[in-house]
């Protein structure tokens, strides 16, 4: 698995109002060692000085910094790598954007998709959701652990499970192939967002 751990843990305040700077201080707080910074609708430069933030706090903690959907301000900030969309720069663009050796992750959200990001190069794969997600206004549709098991013999590539896993779905994805498991909702609308990330992954990394 070429990411640190089984949590992969991403900062995106969703509906809560709160501060990502605060939520990234927290997992980390409570042992998140991978952090993707997620803010779909802030403007680039606010979203550079926020992952400026965040790459410190990642680093002072050893954890793996990857900012959501852009490569550019991931090299800018000096993040170690970049997670795409299927709607996002292909990966070898992103690659050619980065500084060389930084991580590129890629979001797939069917078996045909999967097949397809097989070959490019990608070092992980993201694919989801699992579970009704509210992170995403247009969600792709759900796909369960069932489908998650056939992903898992579409590739050897590390595989990281996302959309609306909680406590007490994780062990079940992670059963299912999953290396790991990208938690959204559980962990930032959680009232003790450092207690919930040092819970959660207390659970899947016994």
């Amino acid at each position: 698995m070429i990411l640190p751990s089984r949590l992969y843990a991403i900062v995106d305040p969703l509906d809560t109002g709160r501060d990502p700077i605060a939520l990234a201080r927290a997992m980390v707080a409570g042992g998140a060692r991978v952090l993707q910074l997620r803010l779909k609708a802030t403007a680039t430069g606010e979203l550079l000085t926020a992952s400026e933030k965040v790459r410190e706090i990642a680093a002072a903690a050893g954890a793996i910094f990857v900012v959501n959907d852009r490569a550019d301000v991931a090299r800018a900030c000096g993040a170690d790598g970049v997670h795409l969309g299927q709607e996002d720069l292909p990966v070898a663009a992103a690659r050619a954007v980065l500084e060389p050796g930084r991580l590129v992750g890629f979001s797939t959200h069917s078996e045909t998709q999967l097949a397809a990001a097989r070959a490019s190069g990608a070092d992980y794969l993201a694919f989801g959701p699992l579970y009704a997600t509210t992170s995403k206004s247009a969600a792709d549709p759900v796909l369960g652990c069932e489908r998650l098991r056939n992903a898992r013999t579409l590739t050897t590539t590390p595989l990281v499970a996302i959309g609306g896993i909680t406590a007490a779905t994780a062990p079940a994805v992670l059963a299912a192939g999953a290396d790991a498991v990208a938690v959204i909702a559980a962990l930032v609308r959680a009232p003790d967002v450092e207690r919930a990330t040092a819970e959660l992954l207390a659970l899947i990394e016994r």
